[in-house]
């Protein structure tokens, strides 16, 4: 894993290698162990590397054998040694044992048609000498990030937004559009970012930038149309059984130890389960638990550890925790944020760098590719409910969704109508299935100041989105529908970003995702939706393949969603002082999002109470990972993250 960076001048290329060097030294943490920047009358790019697949040979930039093609990596390509095996049987010899080689040179042979060969998680760049041309890539649903700014002519590009910012060129400022977008998505639709003029190359995306300009297209798209329809339920629990074992064992390449997350869910006990059925032995793992039992599940990870004999580590975290790393997470997410979740998985992964370990396999995709988030489920309800608006009874399925909730297990029809029954009969309308949770997000948009208000008056998000569908979604089933949206919008937007790359790369670790292997997406997608959802029973497929192979009790358990406390993060007595500064009537008035007039009486009401709502808990986030996210990139252009230290620099100048 690593971060790249780089800048295509054809006017006046000669000082970029010092403004790579810094894009670079931005974000050296994401590859601490050593560095390289190409350099040539038009292009400069560089990267910093974390090295797990051939440690000694396997330095950035590399060349292909002809030294035409450059390339820059983030990423791995697992499905690496069978590329190298096709391309010497066909003539290549290729000069390391790394993937990069094997990516520059399938390049070379095939152009853009390689990336239909990849197995894996990217975002990489390749320079074309001859014809003057960068080529940059995505992997097909956007585990890695990658982001673009063109000013004055010059096009520059890097892993992460802070990297672009290196340079003094491109201006710093939020954008009003992206702001309505986050407070109802939880996320930006690409290729919005939450900054003015900065561009996120979308999932499943190529682009190209020459002397003729930028072009931008997809390669690839998340499908649900009914492929393997004709599957009998036990060839689907085969089918997925030979491919989940195929994703877990090519995710264990690597020239270090690979580890896991164990988190006491079916997903994670699911991957430890094929890493110790495919390399029996030492396996070490971790976890992360809450002092606040309402949030913990280390119980079940315990169970796990036990069934499964794993070498576990774990550690807890308290509302002290999430208070101290916040501002950490915002720095890293470079996106306000409406949840403290992102923040127990980077003290996660600081605990597993603390233990000299680089790279994690975790069972992240489970959800969106075998429906097992409630989202899922309270659509079904509301669909079933909308079809006899006035039952008492139906209603009352949805307790069943939220045990750890207490004002939801708890309460009356009456309430479940009110919080529920939002929109509760347009069934027709594409996004009927997050309407709710839309709807409740953009609550935050009330506490907008009238400047903001008055600047996105014309503006919804919507359209974006709506832009966006793929042909034959209305054909699809509700079900399909709802995965979609969740996949290609919040699973890469947030989950991947803000709780996955981000928060690992922070501490210089790398994540693997064997459920987000696209032959396992694309076998999901097409499969009968009552093999993922039977009945209200989630991700029923894959609790059938893990009877008695992992705890019967982890298979049963009530489906609890990854949570972290807010209100009792930022109000208790003992709140850091940036807490009380971000929410200060003067700092409100100062950045002007959001309306001080609105915002007090919540705020005091919160902090007097100790009690706040769904709702009350993302403004609160909101608001303070706003004005973080102002104070360090807009205001102070705050940099007390960085180490800035690149290890081992090489130069290679390629001039005429």
């Amino acid at each position: 894993m690593c971060g790249i960076a780089g800048i295509i001048d054809f006017q006046n290329n000669s000082n970029s290698i010092d403004t790579v060097r810094s894009m670079l030294q931005s974000i050296s943490y994401r590859g601490p162990d050593e560095c390289g920047i190409y350099h040539s009358a038009s292009a400069t790019m560089g990267n910093v590397r974390l090295s797990i697949i051939d440690l000694v040979s396997g330095q950035q930039p590399l060349s292909d054998l002809t030294d035409r093609y450059w390339i820059i990596f983030n990423g791995e390509i697992f499905n690496f040694k069978e590329l190298r095996q096709e391309l010497e049987e066909d003539g290549s010899k290729l000069r390391t044992q790394s993937d990069t080689e094997v990516l520059v040179q399938l390049y070379a042979r095939y152009g853009k048609q390689c990336l239909s060969k990849l197995n894996g998680q990217f975002a990489f760049a390749i320079w074309d000498k001859n014809k003057q041309e960068l080529f940059i890539a995505r992997d097909r649903v956007g585990i890695r990030p990658l982001f673009y700014n063109i000013t004055n002519g010059v096009f520059s590009f890097a892993s992460e937004i802070k990297s672009l910012f290196q340079q003094k060129s491109i201006a710093r400022a939020l954008l009003p559009e992206s702001l309505s977008q986050v407070y109802t998505f939880w996320t930006t639709i690409t290729p919005n970012t939450a900054f003015k003029n900065i561009n996120e190359l979308s999932p499943g995306h190529y682009l190209i930038y020459s002397r003729k300009g930028l072009s931008i297209e997809k390669y690839w798209d998340l499908n649900f149309n009914d492929r393997y329809g004709n599957l009998t339920f036990n060839d689907a629990i085969e089918q997925f059984n030979e491919l989940l074992s195929s994703a877990v064992r090519l995710r264990l390449r690597a020239d270090v130890e690979v580890a896991a997350y164990l988190s006491g869910g079916i997903d994670s006990s699911a991957t430890v389960r094929y890493i110790k059925e495919i390399e029996p032995g030492v396996l070490n793992t971790f976890s992360i638990g809450f002092e606040d039992k309402v949030f913990d599940e280390s119980k079940y990870q315990k169970e796990a550890v036990k069934y499964l004999k794993t070498n576990h580590k774990s550690i807890y975290c308290s509302s002290s925790d999430i208070a101290k790393y916040f501002p950490k997470v915002v720095w890293h997410s470079e996106i306000p944020v409406t949840r403290t979740a992102p923040t127990p998985m980077m003290i996660l992964s600081k605990l597993v760098r603390d233990n000299n370990i680089k790279v994690v396999i975790t069972g992240e995709g489970s959800d969106e590719m075998l429906a097992g988030y409630n989202i899922f489920r309270e659509a079904k309800i509301r669909r079933f409910w909308a079809s006899q608006p006035g039952s008492q009874l139906r209603p009352l399925l949805l307790k069943k969704l939220y045990p750890d909730i207490p004002h939801l297990r708890n309460a009356s029809t009456n309430i479940l109508k009110m919080f529920f029954g939002y929109k509760l009969d347009d069934t027709d309308n594409p996004f009927y299935s997050h309407l709710l949770r839309w709807n409740n997000s953009n609550h935050i948009k009330k506490h907008f100041s009238s400047s903001l208000k008055d600047d996105l008056a014309e503006y919804s998000p919507f359209d974006a989105l709506s832009g966006r569908l793929p042909s034959g979604f209305d054909s699809w089933d509700p079900l399909a529908k709802s995965q979609w949206l969740e996949t290609t919008i919040f699973m890469s937007g947030y989950l991947l970003s803000s709780q996955g790359d981000r928060m690992a790369m922070a501490n210089s670790v790398e994540g693997r995702y064997p459920f987000l292997d696209y032959r396992i997406i694309e076998l999901c997608a097409g499969l009968p939706p009552d093999y993922k959802l039977k009945g209200l029973n989630e991700k029923f497929l894959l609790k059938k393949l893990m009877e008695n192979r992992i705890p019967e009790s982890i298979i049963k358990r009530p489906k609890q969603p990854y949570r972290a406390p807010i209100s009792s993060v930022f109000m208790s007595a003992d709140a850091p002082e940036y807490v009380k500064e971000m929410i200060s009537d003067s700092y409100i008035k100062k950045v002007g999002i959001f309306n001080n007039e609105t915002l007090s009486p919540l705020l005091n009401k919160i902090e007097k109470t100790g009690n706040a709502s769904e709702v009350d808990n993302m403004v609160l986030a909101a608001v303070i990972s706003t004005h973080l996210l102002h104070y360090q990139f807009i205001e102070n252009h705050n940099e007390e993250f960085q180490t800035g230290e690149l290890k081992n620099l090489k130069i290679i100048e390629d001039m005429p």
